[in-house]
């Protein structure tokens, strides 16, 4: 497997040079104006992180290396012609920007399973925590545990230059990224299934011996893990879990360090959690409605009674798109193949035509569109994985993939440490008004 990494450094070095260039010769070319709505708004659409792995436009959705999600649904290497990519050959794109073939990719998935042994104090530390800790916080928990194990902390205590910093980095991020399907099973097992794990199976690829770890072993199941994986794998380098990855990263903190901060940010209601938010609303619809089957004209009593009640319809908007998610597209697609007739999935195809119009006329409301959060909880439910509570913890192996692809190459790219300038509100007052104020 030491081929890939190679091809990785040849590719990245070329980058790194021309990042070193850039900044050398092109620091004074002005990218934008900072406007103090966006600063005030959360540094919506401010140019200012390097993300090589993927790109979210507002009207064309997610892109990997150029790659659409339906591009990448036809070109990247399969078990079968009736399956689904293997998120292994995604990887594969991110970190070279190559479409792999198949043998690559299944090469680096048995790379992927011969690091994949977790130490036993990782599983002390989840064991510690009270079966009623929320599945995020052992999971951020087990991640932290495993920085005993970085090569990139025990290297620069040793003192290694920095120009070998993405080698350590490199072997950290195939090491977590390998790890982190156990992990997700085994909490799943303990918290849902009494304690009774099942043993990795070496010969499976790695969504699907994340299936069969956490008690699936069905076909079905594998190809819809493969289908998840893939398209939660990135959502270029804003959103908060992957900013917070590369943010902790360039202090040089280790990789575990730097992804366990990004899932306490994926954790959050307003990231990742809102899988779990969908299904819970969809579930109180259902209760309140008491029926499973409800007409339209239902539902869009209990969107409107939702909003009327300051809430949020969860699984609508997006702080970037402005479009339907194609990644809620490529699990609609999915869903028409594969299942026949489920009501939680017949309900979430409801939503999609009563919701936007409703949100649509709301004009403050820019983006009244389904994002990935609006299916994925009904078809893991529909495919036996019932507790909606350990969503996000899958949502979280999956964002690995991008997320350290990036973080390996900031590495290599020499990222200074994050550091942007911070005022006090009276600052803003002075520069919005010509007065300042007394906040």
């Amino acid at each position: 497997m030491e081929y890939i990494k190679y091809r990785f450094y040849q590719k990245a070095n070329r980058c790194a040079a021309e990042f070193q260039r850039l900044k050398k010769d092109h620091a004074d070319v002005v990218l934008g104006q900072v406007t103090l709505g966006q600063v005030l708004t959360g540094m919506k659409g401010i140019p200012a992180l390097v993300t090589d792995t993927s790109k979210l436009d507002p009207d064309e959705g997610i892109r990997f290396k150029g790659y659409s999600i339906p591009e990448l649904q036809e070109k990247l290497p399969k078990l079968s012609d009736d399956d689904e990519p293997l998120p292994e050959a995604l990887l594969y794109l991110m970190l070279i920007g190559e479409i792999p073939n198949l043998e690559d990719t299944l090469n680096l998935s048995k790379d992927l399973a011969t690091r994949a042994h977790v130490p036993q104090h990782t599983f002390d530390v989840i064991d510690a925590l009270p079966k009623t800790a929320k599945p995020m916080t052992q999971f951020a928990a087990a991640i932290l545990s495993m920085a005993t194990e970085s090569i990139f902390q025990k290297a620069y205590r040793a003192g290694v230059g920095k120009n070998f910093y993405w080698d350590a980095t490199y072997e950290d991020i195939m090491n977590l990224i390998a790890r982190l399907p156990h992990i997700a099973a085994y909490i799943y097992r303990r918290m849902f299934h009494g304690d009774k794990h099942i043993d990795p199976n070496p010969r499976l690829d790695w969504a699907g011996n994340l299936a069969h770890m956490m008690g699936f072993d069905s076909e079905d199941i594998r190809r819809l893990f493969r289908m998840y994986m893939l398209i939660h794998a990135d959502h270029e380098g804003g959103n908060v879990s992957a900013h917070t990855a590369h943010l902790v990263g360039s202090a040089l903190s280790n990789s575990y360090y730097a992804y366990a901060a990004a899932m306490t940010g994926l954790a959050g209601p307003l990231h990742g959690f809102a899988n779990q938010d969908v299904i819970f609303w969809i579930f109180e619809m259902i209760e309140q409605l008491e029926t499973d089957t409800p007409t339209d004209e239902q539902v869009a009593a209990y969107c409107k009674r939702t909003l009327e009640e300051g809430r949020v319809i969860p699984g609508y908007g997006h702080a970037v798109l402005r479009k339907t998610d194609p990644r809620f597209t490529a699990q609609e697609k999915f869903a028409n193949k594969y299942v026949k007739d489920d009501k939680l999935i017949n309900l979430a195809n409801q939503l999609y035509r009563v919701v936007p119009p409703i949100l649509g006329s709301i004009g403050k409301i820019k983006n009244p569109w389904p994002n990935v959060d609006a299916y994925s909880g009904v078809l893991l439910y529909h495919y036996g994985i019932k507790e909606y509570t350990f969503y996000t913890v899958l949502f979280g192996v999956s964002r690995s993939l991008g997320v350290l692809a990036s973080l390996v190459n900031d590495r290599i790219y020499g990222m200074p440490i994050e550091r942007p300038s911070s005022y006090p509100l009276s600052w803003f007052k002075q520069q919005a008004e010509g007065t300042p104020g007394d906040c």
